[in-house]
């Protein structure tokens, strides 16, 4: 091509060919200029206009294909933001050739990214671009001969399933998921598990049951554990599409076999879906099932699965129906928890640490005094600092069931010792708290056991704790007003100012 001037309206295309040559002689050193010039396609587009853009850009930039994933990358990403610049929804499908291409690619990133742009294109066709361009894209997609194509038509099946009302079309690409879902190559049967729940989601109840449940069933136990923990993640959404029957006939023994699967993912992946069960679970399945279940994964042999578990106490007791959340608790949880507050791993009792506390609103004073109280003293005095730090941060949800007294006499003297901990962080976290304490102690029980601490912070050897005994003492005052100032703070921060 000849060299053209900026006043000739080729110029921009001239101007991105030249950047955009990737010989191997400048293969490594232009590679910013590649990217840079990729992210100003937009511009260029501008420059051109819709016609030229279709014509001549859109082609050009196909056969860019061969270049850095970096770069191939970033014009996935602008692509999925052409559709106003080709000229809007008619010509939206001018962007699916190389966005096929990319989204065959080796890179997962970069196929991910073609993806992400692909659903975003597909949602901007009408009914009529779909079945006419989208849906055999997804075609060719799923019968490429790499797993990367099929891979990546996972992600567009949704899109074409929402975007076509044909019944035939439908049941086609219902046959195409299910296909990907028995591909013999596990990362294909991975990326049809992780996409089996937006899928479900947009289905009809009918084809659900006939087209999607034998497959998930298929995916729940297949041979690759990767596969496995996808499927379980889909398992509140599908429950949420279910009737009871069907959710104690198909969910449920999913549920059960995951939550003692031989690979421990997996046991990992029931705990952290577990919250998103209980709400679609009828209360006698959660009553008579889910429990057990929970309180089988707080005693897992695999600290990662106790840990994640102990992380959902709170809000898996909370979800419980309240005319059996009591005696759950204490028939089912709460010799679990008793058992993990001495747990050989120090995640474990960090994530219990931050979530017991919360069961003292849900079984009442009474069983907090008895049961619970013991737990949190010990607990205070865990060699582990962050053990003690969330024990600290979550006082005020127990002070407010038991009250001042039995706090006063049960876990403040605790407290008291924690205020003068070796960690600067736990000093810092009762610190905080001292306001919280203050107005539940009263002005004179406060002053009696907090005073001298709260004016040593004040020289603490740790910038952070000396600022946040400083703000103390201000939301102090503010609570007990300034009489109690007068009479319990100035006299000592005089004496300290006179101190030399």
């Amino acid at each position: 091509m000849a060299t053209l001037g900026p006043e000739d309206d080729l110029y921009p295309i001239q101007v991105l060919i030249d950047e955009l040559r990737n010989d191997e002689e400048q293969r490594n050193e232009d590679v910013q200029l590649r990217l840079n010039s990729i992210k100003r396609l937009s511009t260029i587009s501008l420059a051109l206009g819709e016609e030229r853009t279709r014509k001549e850009l859109i082609p050009f930039v196909s056969d860019l294909m061969d270049d850095e994933d970096e770069v191939l990358c970033a014009l996935a990403e602008q692509l999925g933001n052409f559709i106003p610049l080709v000229g809007g929804e008619e010509h939206a499908h001018c962007l699916l050739p190389p966005l096929e291409s990319l989204a065959a690619v080796e890179e997962t990133v970069v196929r991910d990214k073609a993806v992400e742009s692909l659903r975003t294109v597909g949602a901007e066709h009408n009914s009529s671009g779909v079945e006419n361009h989208f849906v055999p894209m997804l075609r060719r997609l799923v019968q490429g001969d790499w797993f990367t194509a099929r891979s990546s038509a996972c992600g567009l099946i949704k899109p074409a399933y929402e975007g076509t009302e044909q019944a035939t079309l439908r049941g086609e690409i219902c046959a195409m998921f299910r296909g990907l879902c028995g591909d013999d190559t596990p990362m294909v049967r991975r990326a049809a598990a992780y996409r089996i729940g937006e899928l479900a989601s947009c289905m009809e109840v009918e084809h659900l049951r006939s087209e999607l449940l034998p497959v998930w069933n298929s995916l729940a136990s297949d041979e690759q554990d990767s596969v496995r923990v996808l499927a379980v993640d889909a398992c509140g959404v599908i429950a949420k599409l279910l009737n009871q029957k069907e959710t104690e006939e198909i969910v449920m023994p999913i549920v059960r076999e995951a939550s003692r699967d031989k690979s421990w993912r997996v046991r990992l992946a029931t705990a952290d879906n577990f919250s998103s069960l209980v709400d679609r679970v009828p209360a006698e399945l959660v009553k008579s099932e889910l429990v057990a279940t929970f309180a089988t994964l707080l005693k897992d042999p695999e600290a990662e699965v106790r840990t994640a578990t102990c992380k959902r106490l709170r809000k898996f007791c909370e979800q419980l129906p309240e005319d059996f959340r009591e005696d759950a608790i204490m028939a089912d949880i709460f010799p679990c928890v008793q058992t993990l507050v001495n747990d050989a791993n120090q995640n474990v009792k960090i994530a219990l640490a931050g979530d017991l506390m919360s069961l003292a609103v849900l079984i009442g004073q009474e069983k907090t005094i008895e049961h619970l109280l013991p737990l949190f003293q010990s607990q205070l005095k865990d060699e582990v600092s962050e053990v003690r730090l969330n024990i600290v941060k979550n006082l005020d949800s127990v002070s407010t069931v038991i009250g001042v007294a039995h706090l006063s006499q049960s876990i403040l003297p605790t407290v008291v010792e924690l205020a003068e901990d070796t960690k600067w962080r736990v000093r810092l976290a009762i610190i905080e708290y001292m306001p919280l304490l203050a107005k539940h102690l009263g002005p004179d029980v406060f002053s009696e056991k907090f005073n001298g601490l709260c004016m040593n912070w004040l020289v603490d050897n740790v910038y952070a704790i000396r600022v946040a005994a400083a703000t103390n003492l201000r939301r102090l005052v503010e609570t007990f007003g300034k009489d109690w100032a007068q009479a319990s703070i100035l006299p000592k921060v005089l004496a300290m100012a006179r101190d030399p």
